[in-house]
């Protein structure tokens, strides 16, 4: 049975082990992108000094409208429980966009934008490199990827097989890296040892990140948690209404006219008053979510809805009252970026994915050098 797992491992290793590495590497630089970017970033992402009382959502709006083009609206604003952190206004467009605010001067600091090196990180995570085809052609990348993070689930499965210990004394043996006895003793151990002790964690992303390359796994990945996947799902920020630009009346509108935005900053008092120890409130036009600190499902929020006349809250569904099917999706993420445990779970995560992306490299090392010693006894044995 081992022989046949050892061949398995092999010929699936060989043509998919570069892309996995890929893959592995590039997930790994992704881990704290956030950090990397608040530390890069930091005048964007943070206020220059806490002084008295932040001025009003509408006046923040107002001012980032004045910045924009016509055809972007502002479509929400996110505030942080962190003093010290800039608002943030969500656009229309393109897609995710939004732009940072100083709430105390009213200073518009400048846009959120992906740093190229993880946007190409991204990417590569994904796609590789890959785009999708604007007639609808096959795209690639994302097909060579899952095929390639499903192959992977299969090398990780015969792994196991293959150097699963009978003993606790080959456990212990198996679990060290050895240094001082050369090079093809230290990859070997380091091919099996961080196999052993990333397994886990290799195998919880592999098997989450496979739900956004194949419509089939990931209703079936529903499925196994008895839940129906729900068509086109999603959370994002809603529109603001009729498109209206925040500080720009259409020509129907009286100069009597109310912003709509004026009853934001009321619903953000009320939710901020409700909800003690919050992490972050997001109000746009209607709606509005409050996230909390804590483990587990990262996307795990509260959800409001008002009227958008008066600012009056007309209804809340609690997190632990949301459909199965948003509670999955929000755990998915968590466990395949490792934010579920906090800092510890992502330093874990990132570990994992560095040893995923050299075991391919070890592999290789291994293999050529049982073929090349193969080779030189099959010379020698000719040659006698």
């Amino acid at each position: 049975m081992k022989k046949a797992f050892r061949k398995l491992h092999l010929w699936l290793s060989v043509p998919f082990g570069l892309i996995i590495t890929v893959i592995c590497l590039s997930g790994a630089a992704l881990v704290f992108e956030d950090e990397v970017m608040e530390l890069c970033r930091h005048d964007l992402y943070y206020v220059e000094k806490v002084s008295g009382v932040p001025l009003p959502v509408e006046h923040l709006i107002e001012r980032v409208a004045g910045t924009l083009p016509d055809s972007v609206t502002v479509t929400g604003v996110s505030i942080s429980s962190d003093a010290e952190r800039a608002y943030q206004v969500s656009l229309s467009k393109p897609r995710r966009a939004s732009v940072y605010v100083d709430q105390y001067t009213g200073e518009v600091k400048g846009r959120n934008e992906r740093a190229s090196f993880f946007l190409t990180m991204f990417r590569l995570h994904r796609w590789l490199l890959d785009s999708m085809k604007p007639d609808g052609g096959i795209f690639w990348g994302k097909m060579i990827v899952g095929a390639s993070t499903l192959m992977f689930v299969f090398v990780l499965v015969s792994g196991i097989v293959i150097w699963c210990p009978r003993t606790g004394k080959a456990l212990k043996n198996s679990l060290k890296i050895t240094v001082g006895k050369g090079w093809r003793r230290f990859w070997y151990n380091l091919h099996v040892a961080g196999g052993m002790y990333a397994l886990v964690l290799l195998l919880a992303m592999a098997l989450t990140g496979l739900t956004w390359s194949f419509p089939w796994y990931r209703a079936g990945f529903y499925k196994v948690f008895g839940v129906e996947m729900k068509q086109g799902a999603g959370h994002g920020a809603p529109q603001t209404a009729h498109g209206a630009k925040p500080g720009h009346k259409s020509s129907n509108e009286s100069r009597e006219h109310i912003s709509p935005y004026v009853c934001w900053q009321q619903v953000y008092e009320e939710l901020k008053e409700r909800n003690v120890g919050y992490k972050q409130i997001t109000v746009s036009n209607g709606s509005a979510n409050v996230s909390f600190e804590g483990f587990g499902n990262q996307r795990a929020a509260d959800r409001y809805t008002f009227n958008p006349r008066n600012g009056e809250i007309t209804g809340a569904v609690l997190y632990k009252d949301t459909d199965a099917s948003s509670k999955i999706r929000g755990w998915i993420y968590s466990v395949h970026v490792g934010s579920w445990g906090g800092m510890f779970t992502r330093i874990l995560t990132f570990i994992a994915a560095l040893l995923g992306g050299t075991l391919p490299l070890t592999g290789y090392y291994l293999w050529i050098r049982r073929i090349g010693r193969r080779a030189k006894n099959n010379i020698e044995s000719k040659s006698i």
